[in-house]
């Protein structure tokens, strides 16, 4: 089974009728799509009501990838948490999933560590300590330090990563410096494998510290040429893996859903009917 979303539910405005109130955005999202990415949590730890909230508005089969809170992720570059308070963090955060996780929603939670987090000794203890504290859930792990994969490190990161039952998120990313890495077609879970479409806006990528750094590293719309490349790799990717969840994360320029939907198309699978929407200028080009 491949499965198709969107990375978010509130911020795709060409989903939706005129009008729609907030609260009502992922019951609607959830009719037109099965899977969704959930990035509200990486900027805090939800309370377990408002995640069973979530699980009640939306179909039976429908999945959720959960994104670890950012304090867990090492993105917070103030003091570190020491062990106890670190512990009591990753605790409250898996808490708040339980309704999730109990009504057999939650497809994984996802590790994305940030682009200074690079392949050395200490910081594979940090994946293994991750998952020790993280037993009993499903963790899928994504790269922002091309080091990882290295030729001279590759093959152990996958080696690890499988040893360890990290599922692989593989990522479709400019390749822009250290700060990104390749396309790396190697599943890592026989279960299940997640894609991640982040544009290929190689300008932009490097942009962080800009007032509007993500609408500028997100703002790109895939060709169908491309999407038709991707198609093939996941009919691939298919025979090694029971389940891919593919998540557009172009949102910038409303591209997410379009090319969700297109490739869904092409994938042989009924795709939502989105409406006709003015091109959006690229915020490269000139007034």
């Amino acid at each position: 089974m491949i499965r198709v979303g969107l990375a978010g539910w509130g911020d795709h405005n060409e989903l939706y009728p005129p009008g729609i109130k907030a609260q009502d955005k992922l019951r609607e999202y959830g009719r037109r799509f099965s899977v969704v990415e959930v990035d509200s949590t990486f900027y805090a730890v939800h309370t377990a009501e408002r995640v069973a909230v979530w699980t009640r508005e939306t179909p039976a089969d429908f999945h959720f990838v959960v994104k670890a809170y950012q304090g867990l992720t090492g993105h917070q570059r103030g003091k570190p948490l020491g062990d106890a308070e670190l512990d009591a963090v990753f605790s409250a955060f898996c808490e708040s999933l339980v309704p999730a996780k109990e009504a057999g929603k939650l497809m994984a939670v996802l590790f994305q560590y940030p682009p200074w987090f690079d392949c050395t000794r200490g910081n594979v203890e940090v994946l293994r300590k991750t998952k020790e504290r993280m037993a009993g859930w499903t963790c899928a792990l994504e790269f922002r330090h091309q080091s990882w994969f290295e030729p001279a490190f590759r093959e152990k990161t996958l080696a690890f990563m499988e040893a360890e039952s990290w599922i692989h998120s593989i990522c479709d990313e400019p390749q822009a410096g250290p700060g990104s890495v390749p396309t790396v077609l190697h599943v890592t879970d026989p279960e299940l494998t997640i894609v991640r479409m982040h544009g290929r806006n190689e300008e932009g990528w490097n942009s962080g510290g800009a007032p509007n750094w993500r609408d500028v590293r997100y703002l790109y719309h895939y060709s169908m040429e491309e999407l038709s490349e991707w198609a093939d790799r996941l009919r691939a990717l298919e025979e090694q893996t029971n389940e891919i969840c593919v998540i557009f994360n172009n949102n910038s320029g409303g591209h997410a859903a379009g090319n969700a939907a297109d490739l869904m198309r092409l994938l042989g699978q009924a795709a939502p009917e989105l409406p006709e929407r003015a091109v959006q200028l690229d915020l490269f080009d000139s007034p």
